[in-house]
């Protein structure tokens, strides 16, 4: 059967990497840190995909803006203090090799900045896999369009063609944005009521359901 995509857009933290725990936690220590109540777990959680920046300024918008940098620092010395920790989901450095050996281009849109992508990457040993990276301190961050945009015309793919896989609303919307399908993973950050309304071709409640849909329809 001819592939129906060429181009598979992973998101990183809570589809490929098991994360999400680890970046709400982070981010209710630091709210902390500087006398701020800490957020739930779902708020935290929802805003994960985002920029850094752009989330923690949507989780308190009444922030004065003298005290992001702060909150920032705080935020980063909670997560780096464990993210060589921070295991990948099962499934995935097999079946990210799989995949590419099957010969689609794969590439990764993310909320991480390059060098947090770098990072990963390299402890995970991923990194020779991927074609392309787009990260949030790059271009505009999820929902925007951009990510996506640039990685099709960087590897000279089409919208047709490119598939999103991500579990966070914004993965989804960033897609549809892009006018690319996507295929959303329940494992992550996000539950299968915030990513049902963007329409994905499907919603996987594991990394082996992943690679069992793309093997079969993609």
């Amino acid at each position: 059967m001819p592939k129906q995509f060429d181009l598979l857009i992973f998101d990183w933290d809570g589809t490929l990497m098991d994360s999400a725990g680890v970046i709400a936690d982070s981010i209710q220590r630091a709210c902390e840190d500087i006398g701020q109540p800490a957020p739930s777990d779902r708020a935290s959680r929802q805003i994960i995909g985002l920029g850094l920046i752009q989330a923690l300024q949507t989780l308190l918008p009444d922030l004065s803006a003298d005290d992001y940098p702060r909150l920032v620092e705080r935020y980063r010395h909670h997560y780096l203090s464990r993210d060589d920790q921070i295991p990948l989901f099962d499934g995935v450095a097999d079946g990210i090799r799989e995949l590419h050996e099957c010969g689609f281009q794969l590439a990764v849109a993310t909320g991480k900045s390059r060098l947090g992508l770098s990072r990963a990457l390299d402890a995970s040993g991923l990194g020779p896999w991927f074609a392309a990276t787009r990260c949030a301190d790059q271009t505009h961050s999820k929902p925007h369009p951009a990510m996506v945009l640039e990685l099709l015309d960087e590897l000279d793919a089409e919208s047709a063609h490119a598939l999103v896989i991500g579990d966070t609303s914004h993965d989804l919307l960033m897609a549809s944005n892009a006018g690319v399908a996507s295929l959303g993973v329940t494992y992550g950050a996000h539950e299968a009521g915030d990513l049902h309304p963007h329409a994905p071709l499907a919603l996987m409640s594991s990394f082996a359901e992943v690679h069992a849909w793309l093997n079969a329809n993609a």
